[in-house]
């Protein structure tokens, strides 16, 4: 292991959780598709819309708990930080290795109370088109389209907090640049 070299392992104690939350929304699905009459008075008008909704959840949630899953029984950590860039496999849509070279901003976004890092890169089509399944591909499509950038990264799964995550971030792309200057 290069000593310049952080490794950052999944936390299983916060995996453990967002796969107890992924089933969750797998039963929340399954119990909208068999008793839609339960919600559609209610929520929604219409049990067809109800019985939709369940169905995307368990698709959605299914998927990501599946890849959480996948994770983590994985001998990787989670994020790899070295001279090279960053290596992302904390998420469902893990971008793998991004270049220093690449990377043009790194921004913070918040989602409902959920802070991310936004990775811009001077060709996030690249990042895009690694993906080798369609949800991840969708994801990250969306991602780009509504956050500039197809690469988001969370510290949910992680054994670091999101700001200490940002600063270690932030203090080797800064070290980067100078180098390269």
């Amino acid at each position: 292991m290069n000593t310049n070299q952080i490794e950052i392992p999944f936390s299983k104690q916060k995996t453990i959780l967002l796969i107890i939350a992924g089933a969750l929304f797998c039963a929340i699905g399954i119990f909208f598709i068999l008793k839609p009459t339960n919600f559609s008075d209610r929520l929604l008008d219409s049990t067809l819309l109800v019985q939709a909704l369940g169905i995307v959840s368990i698709l959605l949630f299914g998927a990501i708990t599946i890849s959480i899953i996948k994770k983590i029984n994985s001998k990787e950590p989670g994020m790899i930080i070295n001279s090279i860039g960053i290596t992302d496999n904390a998420s469902a849509v893990s971008a793998g290795l991004i270049y220093w070279k690449d990377i043009i901003d790194i921004r913070i976004n918040s989602v409902r109370n959920q802070r991310f890092l936004m990775i811009i890169t001077k060709n996030p089509q690249l990042y895009i088109d690694r993906q080798n399944g369609f949800f991840k591909r969708k994801s990250m499509q969306m991602n780009y389209k509504f956050y500039g950038s197809p690469i988001s990264i969370s510290a949910n799964a992680l054994q670091m907090d999101f700001d200490s995550l940002y600063q270690t971030v932030i203090e080797k792309y800064n070290n980067y640049k100078e180098e390269v200057l």
